[in-house]
């Protein structure tokens, strides 16, 4: 954790060296399976390593209009888009900025064919569809709970693809291993593999936690293989995990603001928040990695709660509290580990906090400090 103290806070942190290492990691499964893995924007949106990513990797996928142009500009490749639903103001322009594009209903592609068809740039469609199935614990992130409003079910197709449409793309994974795969690939293809030889793509989705050390690679290669050889009409395969590609390859940093008491309860009011600058850990919940901390025992002298800047009174709940190995004090350095992915992409501006600092430790281990959005303007920007 000293080696953090010298460094902005609160400052998301970005590691040049662990980001290339996953990103190795996945060229070799794309290599060796065949297929394209590209990096999901709403996982993984760090856009000054977009170069780096672009040298490994495939692309990117878009989920929006801003993505896709951030993509354009910064990858310099066209995106993979999908989005629930598309705005008749923006679809000529996501036609521009998208070598692919997913629509997420039947409605949708006949409310937009004739647009998509008739675009002189040259674009490959294909519809979202729901596999029913899933091993996503959390609710809030399971796309095939009955009643989902994503994807298309089997019931509800047509005999054949309707005309125009070249891929099928699903997405029911959420930090899933390949065994998770294998079985949604199993109802994928019950339910859908007439269509899928109709095909030239197929997409997976994300949710893929290819780069965690306990993933089985070498059963994710010969899946995509199997997939692969039963459908020799598919032109591409394709992979868009966006967690992985961020996945611990850098840190948020924050500081001890106050030490309040309550009841005996010990509480570090740091100077960020879980509800803005870390949802995920209320949302999913979990409890983040804290450097330099561990889970306390009766032994443990020095035990805290940490405790968000804002006003929202859940700014801790599912945080659980933390043992250290001597006493906080004010100005000390409290240091998150893994929040690169899904964590800058969902930041807010409630309560007019704002945003931490955006910085990354190059491969020579220099420090640059590339974002510091710490002006009133920024927040009056946001508020429009």
């Amino acid at each position: 954790m000293n080696a953090y103290t010298s460094l902005p806070s609160p400052c998301y942190i970005l590691s040049e060296t662990a980001l290339e290492t996953n990103l190795q990691l996945l060229d070799l499964v794309q290599k060796e399976a065949g297929v394209s893995i590209i990096c999901a924007l709403k996982g993984m949106s760090f856009w000054r390593s977009f170069p780096l990513i672009k040298s490994y990797l495939a692309g990117a996928t878009a989920s929006s209009l801003n993505e896709a142009r951030l993509i354009s500009e910064e990858m310099c490749c066209d995106a993979h888009t999908y989005a629930p639903v598309y705005l008749e103001e923006e679809f000529g322009q996501l036609l521009i900025y998208s070598s692919h594009l997913t629509f997420n209903s039947l409605t949708q592609w006949e409310k937009y064919k004739e647009v998509a068809l008739g675009s002189p740039k040259k674009v490959s469609f294909g519809l979202r569809v729901n596999p029913e199935y899933s091993e996503i614990e959390t609710d809030l992130y399971n796309p095939a709970l009955p009643g989902s409003r994503l994807g298309i079910l089997a019931e509800d197709m047509p005999a054949d693809l309707p005309e125009g449409i070249e891929g099928l793309h699903f997405h029911v994974l959420c930090e899933n291993d390949s065994i998770a795969l294998e079985h949604c690939l199993e109802a994928f293809e019950e339910r859908f593999a007439h269509y899928i030889r109709q095909c030239k793509w197929v997409n997976f989705g994300g949710g893929h936690h290819i780069t965690r050390a306990d993933y089985d690679i070498p059963h994710l290669i010969q899946l995509l293989k199997d997939f692969k050889s039963r459908y020799p009409n598919l032109e591409e395969v394709i992979l868009e995990p966006g967690e992985a590609v961020g996945w611990q390859t850098g840190v948020l940093t924050s500081t001890v603001e106050d030490i309040v008491v309550n009841k005996g309860i010990k509480i570090a009011m740091l100077n960020v928040s879980f509800a803005c600058h870390m949802p995920d850990c209320l949302e999913m919940p979990y409890k983040p990695t804290v450097l330099g901390a561990h889970e306390p025992t009766p032994e443990d002298k020095f035990v805290y709660r940490l405790g968000g800047c804002s006003c929202l009174a859940g700014d801790y709940i599912g945080m659980g509290d933390f043992a250290f190995d001597e006493p906080l004090e004010l100005g000390d350095r409290i240091v998150f580990d893994d929040m690169i992915h899904y964590t800058m992409v969902k930041t807010t501006f409630f309560n007019g906090v704002l945003h931490p600092s955006i910085g990354m430790i190059h491969k020579d281990g220099e420090f640059e400090l590339l974002s510091e959005p710490g002006e009133y303007a920024a927040y009056k920007a946001k508020l429009g």
